[in-house]
């Protein structure tokens, strides 16, 4: 594979200074554990995989009730270790019980806020969040609902979703949130494969000034979905709003008839540690979606470390993430900061809309402290001006963070220089649903290099291999793996165990594949490069699609790019480039020159086409299976998570031209 000095050749961007340090929860962790530089608490991390744990739990205070017997046992294998053996943990506690004396009761947990001109915001105190939970749990009790229950969340980001994901833990039953803006049969798809007994929905909720119907879409859903007893309406809107002619199913209730009833505490059902919490589903970006299992353990606390350790999040820190509940980052958003005693703030609706500067307003109006921001938004962001972040008070900003696709230089400058004005880091974060969180990260203690990783996240047991599973040394370019066990690994994919083992542990004995391509430079700066599946063999070489799409958005005017392999006679695989650009279009040929200067002339592109958007998921990944597919003609397999399935039509329109 090519070896860029793209990332590599990129200097020390942002240095902690020593007050950053001081008061970092990491720091505070590494007194703890009595050691006193970063080195020597990786080295401890990943040496003693179960002290570290037993030490991040002590960190969080994380009571289990009975208490363990075993942390973590291997016998069954590195692929199914079995965790906090005999141990009684419902997660909600940690949540919600802890915070309700002295001032935490008072503190915000969670402040809301919608797109509209005239929304009001919404505050909930850690006290006020109890109570709506336990009058949402009393409801599904009195409904029926036991643990054990599958129970889905089709709601955009509101108040209510963070109370409903909580209240359907709180009764032992199995969340499943599900993309607020899925169709009817992602929706229907989900809820049964897991057997759902009940879904939560809302009525319609705005997009850039206009509704989004989803409770119509929902209605489809649940009467493709027998096992379903009941499903629960929340009014985004006034209820007068709503329209009359929807000939809803009758199993459909409204929300408040579950939020009204009386608010008397509810003890926590008594689940296990390794009891399920909740089943997430990934994105579908390499074909049938894959339904992740996680515990009352696993993912929660692996959230709270990494939200702790990377971003800094600590009692009172008011951290807001642009992420759905149908994304891990929403469920990360939720257990984490209420972990660890933080308030998280909700902005429900477009970043950009009805004005660019709407997410700079948002996070001045609620003292935000940690923002998490994809790069795609930062793209867009950029292209309104310098200006607009200066409009606002962001003097509450520390550090910004981002997931979910790799960076590329100007974007990430933009965001450093303009908005942070060159002194807030951006915690870079990668891992995924089936990690519960990250591999690698960035936190307060590290110098950051643009669009890199400066380590590992503690505790994770991180290399590079070649294919042949020999160590890759520093500057050459291999495959993510994962070497011992994790608390917040995946418990297996929902009732495929097979299939779980087959996709990320059956390439080396004992060693987890993530999938994707990384690189370790000389300064031990660590870079994400793209999946491992997407990488193409052009004229004897392979190149990651990511390497070529940073390239082609260096050039101004290119915002988006996406490269896919296609056959080719003299090559065997050729690349064709779909870019989105903004205002003139370049010519084809300054684009081939600009990839063909860096990588030489044989890995040029054969063909760039320019498209108003490319298929992507609502979080924001590009599918280059789907463009590839549609460019062939082939069938593009599971398109549920699309944010846009018109742009694959503007593809197969392309191809056809």
């Amino acid at each position: 594979m090519h070896d860029t000095n793209l990332l590599e050749d990129q200097p020390i961007a942002w240095t902690p200074t020593p007050d950053v340090i001081e008061r970092s929860q990491l720091t505070k962790f590494m007194r703890q554990v009595g050691v006193s530089t970063w080195d020597e608490l990786y080295e401890f991390s990943i040496r003693d995989v179960e002290k570290f744990t037993e030490e991040v739990i002590k960190f969080l205070d994380i009571k289990f009730d009975p208490p363990y017997e075993m942390l973590l046992d291997r016998s069954n294998g590195v692929e199914m270790p079995t965790w906090l053996s005999g141990a009684g943990l419902n997660i909600t506690e940690m949540c919600l019980d802890r915070w309700q004396t002295g001032e935490m009761k008072d503190q915000p947990a969670v402040i809301w806020e919608g797109e509209e001109e005239d929304s009001p915001s919404n505050t909930l105190s850690y006290e006020e969040l109890r109570y709506a939970v336990d009058s949402v749990a009393n409801g599904l009790r009195e409904d029926g609902f036991i643990a054990g229950d599958a129970i889905g969340i089709h709601l955009p980001m509101i108040v209510e979703t963070v109370v409903t994901l909580l209240a359907i833990n709180r009764i032992g039953a199995i969340a499943v949130p599900v993309f607020s803006g899925y169709g009817v049969d992602a929706i229907a798809s989900r809820m049964n494969a897991v057997g759902a007994k009940g879904l939560i929905t809302c009525d319609k909720f705005p997009r850039r000034g206009k509704e989004f119907d989803s409770l119509s879409i929902a209605n489809e859903a649940v009467k493709l979905c027998p096992t379903i007893r009941l499903a629960y309406v929340v009014r985004r809107h006034a209820i007068d709003e709503v329209s009359d002619s929807l000939d809803l199913d009758d199993r459909f209730r409204e929300f408040y008839q579950l939020s009204g009833c009386e608010p008397i505490p509810v003890k926590a059902e008594p689940t296990s540690a390794e009891d399920s919490l909740i089943i997430l589903y990934t994105s579908g970006t390499t074909g049938k979606p894959k339904g992740i299992a996680h515990t009352h353990a696993s993912f929660p606390i692996k959230a709270a470390q990494d939200m702790a350790f990377g971003t800094d999040v600590g009692k009172g820190t008011r951290i807001s993430w642009y992420t759905d509940i149908g994304w891990m980052m929403g469920p990360w958003l939720i257990y984490g900061a209420l972990i660890n005693g933080a308030t998280i703030c909700i902005y429900d609706g477009a970043p950009d809309y009805p004005t660019p500067d709407r997410m700079w307003e948002f996070c001045a109006k609620h003292k935000v402290e940690v923002l998490g921001i994809s790069p795609t938004l930062v793209r867009s962001l950029a292209t309104h001006g310098d200006d607009l972040p200066k409009k606002h008070d962001l003097s509450s900003l520390r550090a910004f963070a981002s997931t979910g696709e790799p960076w590329n230089p100007a974007p990430w400058w933009w965001l450093f220089e303009k908005v942070g004005d060159s002194k807030l880091p951006i915690i870079n974060y990668s891992g995924g649903t089936e990690i519960a969180g990250g591999i690698l990260m960035g936190n307060p203690l590290l110098p950051i290099k643009p669009c890199s990783f400066p380590a590992p996240c503690p505790g994770m047991d991180v290399d590079i291999l070649y294919e042949d599973g020999n160590p890759v040394p520093d500057g050459k370019v291999g495959e993510l793996v994962i070497k011992q066990p994790w608390i917040g690994m995946a418990r297996g994919f929902w009732q495929e165990k097979e299939r779980y083992l087959e996709t990320y542990w059956r390439r080396f004995k004992d060693i987890w594949v993530h999938g994707d391509w990384a690189m370790r430079d000389k300064d031990g700066h660590w870079f994400i490069l793209g999946r491992s599946d997407d990488t193409l063999k052009v004229a004897g070489k392979r190149v990651g699609p990511a390497e070529v799409e940073s390239l082609l958005v260096a050039h101004p005017l290119v915002t988006e790019a996406a490269v896919i392999g296609v056959p080719d006679e003299a090559k065997g695989t050729g690349m064709v480039a779909f870019c989105v650009v903004s205002g003139k279009v370049p010519s084809v040929e300054e684009l081939r020159s600009l990839v063909a200067k860096d990588m030489g002339k044989p890995l040029a592109p054969s063909k760039i086409h320019f498209v108003s958007a490319l298929p992507k998921t609502r979080n924001a990944k590009v599918m280059r299976r789907v463009i590839r597919a549609a460019y062939l003609g082939e069938d593009p397999g599971d398109l549920s998570a699309l944010e846009d399935p018109k742009a694959v039509e503007a593809i197969a329109a392309v191809a056809g031209s």
